[in-house]
């Protein structure tokens, strides 16, 4: 039965103001899942405005009582991991252990964030002059805009409505119209922890209405964005015209390095999961191999009869290992993209769209090895999101990490080897926000930050650690305090 979700704003649960609807469908089945507003400026003028005005009390509420509601928000959806978990394979598309572990990140972002409470420091420094202290203390900042994908529908809002509100800030979610039964509800469970009304808020609709509404608004004075990089550096111009402060986590084309001395076992097992799980739709998915020529050969062999045996499916099926792409508009441009590559590389294995049995009513894309493929070429630069894997020869480290430095993106690298010189080397060499020394370029953990360089970031990172997600949604105030009863002149008394 298809779910009915609305607006919450202020508490209450609202449609659009202009009453317009739109479905969200299971990509494996066709099936309707849920229908959600279509929500516009009015819309967001209604939720800002009631964020703005429970700032005020929020703000002063101390923060480790914030974050006991946030201890209560993780009990609550690690009770409901299950039915989450389902809801994300049904609605998005990913395998249900993919699922589980998306709901996963939320359970473990709302402990980790509840602990802040108790932690959110600033410094105590002694000061120059005599009878006189000096710190730095965090301060929230007011509304803050949360624009989020769909490919983890309950992980990453997670990841920023949890640090948003152990800071202090009210918040505003436009998530992903692909998946707004998802975000629902994790706005559900998070508000029925304990948190007042319009505290968060959720409004429901497509970008270009909804999500450019919220960025353009002046009543929000950050924002938060999850996305294309396309989008990403239209949403920077935006908010630098208006003064919002902004991080964007956007694209990758993200390298895996298999050096001459890797086990190669272990380095096809990380090809397979970083290019094919969650059908290839991660930012940080393995798109590229590059493979000294000395086992090149070896190792595509080896990979293709791995990729061989993974199978297609409803997420909600055992023994599927991928899953569909999440609509059939995502399907057009990665076929298309393949089409492309069957001029660039050698196509050794998929390359079409997969029709059988009880596939013929998803989208479903076989999964797809180019070899022999330029660092230039198409295929090798763009971000494809999907189950498209290149595979490119290198003949030394050093000619490795030039070629998986040569894009315009630097989320995440991976290099597989034993030699602890050349992990060294790529570590300091590899131009990217997140390496992996013998793993793939998934599986980020939330205790440190998230992010990329080049196109792939700008801003704060996402998460927790030093340069994460606290650091941009609170401030820092430096305070100093003389205690003498007198006229005290730093740097000239």
């Amino acid at each position: 039965m298809a779910v009915k979700v609305m607006n919450l704003i202020n508490g209450k649960a609202v449609p659009a103001k202009s009453g317009r609807t739109i479905k969200s469908l299971n990509p494996a089945t066709g099936e309707v899942i849920g229908t959600a507003p279509a929500s516009g400026k009015a819309d967001i003028d209604m939720a800002v405005e009631a964020a703005r005005r429970a700032f005020k009390g929020w703000r002063l509420v101390p923060a480790p009582k914030r974050g006991e509601i946030l201890f209560r928000a993780a009990s609550l959806l690690l009770k409901d991991k299950a039915s989450l978990g389902e809801v994300v394979t049904r609605e998005m598309g990913k395998i249900l252990s993919e699922g589980l572990g998306d709901a996963q990140e939320a359970v473990d972002m709302a402990y980790y964030m509840a602990g802040e409470g108790r932690r959110l420091d600033g410094q105590t420094v002694p000061s120059e002059l005599p009878f006189k202290d000096c710190k730095s203390v965090r301060e929230p900042l007011g509304v803050a805009g949360l624009i989020t994908p769909w490919n983890f529908p309950i992980a990453i809002p997670a990841w920023k409505i949890l640090p948003a509100l152990i800071c202090g800030n009210t918040v505003v979610l436009k998530p992903s119209s692909y998946t707004p039964v998802c975000a629902s509800r994790l706005v559900d469970i998070i508000n029925s922890a304990g948190l007042p009304p319009g505290v968060l808020n959720i409004v429901h609709g497509k970008g270009e209405e909804a999500g450019e509404c919220l960025a353009a608004h002046q009543g929000i004075v950050l924002l938060s964005f999850t996305g294309s990089s396309t989008t990403g550096e239209a949403l920077q111009k935006t908010c630098a015209a208006l003064g919002t402060k902004i991080s964007c986590e956007m694209g990758g084309k993200n390298p895996i390095i298999v050096m001459d001395d890797a086990r190669l076992e272990l380095a096809v097992e990380g090809a397979l999961w970083g290019g094919f799980g969650t059908a290839g739709q991660r930012c940080t998915a393995a798109s590229r191999v590059i493979v000294h020529e000395k086992i090149y050969d070896e190792f595509l062999t080896m990979f293709v009869k791995a990729a061989k045996k993974l199978r297609l499916g409803n997420g909600l099926s055992k023994g599927v290992h991928v899953g569909p792409v999440v609509n059939e508009s995502q399907m057009n441009k990665v076929l298309g993209l393949i089409d492309v590559g069957k001029k660039e590389g050698r196509l050794v294995l998929g390359g079409s769209r997969s029709t059988d049995g009880p596939l013929k009513k998803g989208y479903f894309i076989e999964p797809t090895i180019f070899a022999d493929v330029m660092p230039s070429a198409r295929i090798a630069q763009e971000e494809i999101f999907g189950p498209v894997v290149s595979v490119i020869k290198a003949t030394s480290l050093g000619s490795a990490i030039s070629i998986a430095n040569y894009v315009e993106y630097g989320l995440s690298a991976a290099i597989y080897t034993q030699d602890v010189n050349n992990t060294a080397i790529a570590e300091r060499d590899l131009e990217a926000g997140i390496v992996y020394i013998n793993a793939p370029t998934i599986g980020a953990e939330i205790q440190l930050p998230f992010g990329g360089i080049k196109k792939s970031g700008m801003g704060h990172g996402e998460a927790g650690g030093r340069g994460g997600s606290l650091d941009m949604f609170s401030r820092c105030k430096v305070i100093y305090r003389d205690f003498s009863g007198r006229l005290q002149k730093a740097q000239i008394d």
